[in-house]
């Protein structure tokens, strides 16, 4: 028997006995996942570790009650015991449940998909590693006298399985892998602080010329050079041009996880039932999708649901949410393929897959110059959300626009507002589109973290945000 039919039979073993001790339903999936880490700081190597988390979880359904255990023990008798584990919560919770979790039954899915790539992270030496990040941290040096230097590799891979009682099986390879440069320098104005990095679904192959460790360690050195003469921003309500991460993190952030369907069918959302009315300018689109160039390689979710492309926001019409099996029979519509765990010890929930604003009809050039005079804003060094919609993200490079044209670079910008008002300022999408995902990083629902996701899209240009900042 072969490993892969190994696994299968364990899971089909799962199931089976889960619907002996009564469950209505069973879901066992399988991650055998690595994590690759890999840290420069100042040109030693303080890190280069490599992780395994390797396990079954196992969701049992009674009377519409969910149950979940998981186990890294494949011994068959452990996985009776994790069963065992799944069915009683479900039974145990199955009267205090308000909410049922039914959904329609469906048709097997027999699926295998081998991500192929021509240089896998998994059989480049630790040393080829540690020389990209050399190589990157090198270019930092020439740009800017730095206090501090770190080059960051990070890497996942390995692979899901999934079986379940309508008889699905699913095999699937993710895979992140991401470079990081970081430049740390002291001037008069304080300290200055500049990054770049790429993370994607890719080989080793994918970090050369456009994101080669030289191209990126280059940039960051330059973005904290230009830190050190960096102004205040202009302070107060300013037009803005939004590029293309700072928008992925909005959309994500800031309206992502309105339309998560375990908040949306609580009520908890400013978006719930909201379907079909008219929120945004007609040029915001926001989509959520599976498999994305530039962004996380997603073919399946945790649920063993084929992801597809989910528009959420059409030219300023919701369309409507992101759903689990459960949440999309409640209202009426087809999975979405969102139910997802960082791995095999936590409960799947929904979640966000690649979330980008669509692509508009302007250049980046006629976007920045419609500006004339305002903000350029186009990374984020993180902030606050919350589930009213709003929002406070501060800007890790930023411009001022005057004339039309990029000029000064900006000190310590802040933007805040809300979602619901932001997407209504959007007056220019581009054609120009960047995807971004990463394995430093990702989103952290519920202590989940960090989940990969995809985040980017258009660069925007919104007519009014309010800008904070300058310290």
């Amino acid at each position: 028997m072969s490993s892969s039919e190994y696994i299968y039979d364990l899971l089909h073993k799962a199931v089976d006995y889960g619907e002996n001790q009564g469950a209505t339903f069973v879901e066992a999936r399988y991650d055998d996942l690595t994590l690759n880490t890999i840290n420069l700081t100042n040109d030693i190597v303080t890190q280069a570790s490599t992780m395994q988390r390797k396990g079954i979880g196992i969701f049992a359904y009674y009377n519409g009650t969910p149950g979940y255990s998981f186990t890294p023990n494949l011994q068959i008798a452990e996985i009776k015991n994790t069963c065992d584990r799944a069915v009683k919560i479900a039974r145990s919770t199955q009267s205090m449940n308000e909410m049922k979790f039914n959904f329609e039954k469906m048709n097997p899915i027999k699926d295998k998909l081998i991500l192929h790539v021509k240089s896998h992270p998994s059989q480049t030496d630790v040393e080829s590693k540690i020389d990209l990040l050399k190589r990157g941290v090198s270019c930092i040096k020439g740009q800017v006298d730095a206090k501090s230097t770190t080059g960051l590799f990070g890497g996942i891979w390995g692979e899901k399985y999934f079986v379940n009682s309508e008889g699905s099986e699913i095999y699937w390879t993710p895979l992140v892998t991401q470079l990081l440069f970081i430049s740390v320098a002291m001037g008069p104005l304080g300290q200055a602080v500049g990054a770049d990095g790429k993370g994607v679904s890719h080989g080793m192959e994918f970090f050369i010329d456009k994101y080669s460790p030289e191209t990126l360690g280059t940039n960051a050195g330059k973005y904290c050079k230009e830190q050190l003469t960096a102004v205040a921003p202009p302070l107060g309500k300013q037009k803005a041009f939004i590029g293309t991460k700072l928008g992925g993190v909005l959309a994500h952030e800031s309206f992502g996880h309105l339309t998560e369907s375990d908040c949306t069918i609580t009520g908890l959302s400013p978006l719930s039932n909201k379907v079909g009315e008219i929120l945004g300018s007609e040029h915001t689109t926001i989509i959520d999708e599976g498999i994305l160039e530039g962004g996380f390689y997603l073919p399946y979710d945790d649920q063993g649901m084929k992801t597809r492309k989910v528009t959420l926001l059409n030219k300023g019409k919701f369309l409507g949410y992101l759903h689990d099996r459960a949440s999309a029979k409640k209202m009426g519509v087809q999975p979405t393929g969102n139910c997802r765990a960082i791995h095999f010890m936590f409960q799947p929930i929904p979640r966000m897959k690649n979330t980008y604003f669509a692509p508009g009809d302007y250049s980046k050039e006629e976007a920045i110059e419609s500006v004339k005079n305002g903000i350029c804003a186009i990374d984020t060094s993180g902030g606050e959300v919350s589930l009213d919609g709003n929002f406070l993200f501060n800007c890790r490079r930023g411009y001022l626009i005057e004339h039309g044209e990029i000029t000064k670079p900006l000190k310590n910008i802040s933007l805040s507002g809300n979602i619901m008002d932001f997407i209504k300022q959007v007056s220019i999408a581009t054609k120009e589109t960047e995807m971004d995902t990463g394995y430093f990083g990702g989103c952290g629902k519920n202590g989940q973290f960090p989940l990969p996701v995809g985040i980017g899209g258009a660069n925007l240009v919104v007519e009014e945000v309010l800008i904070g900042g300058g310290n």
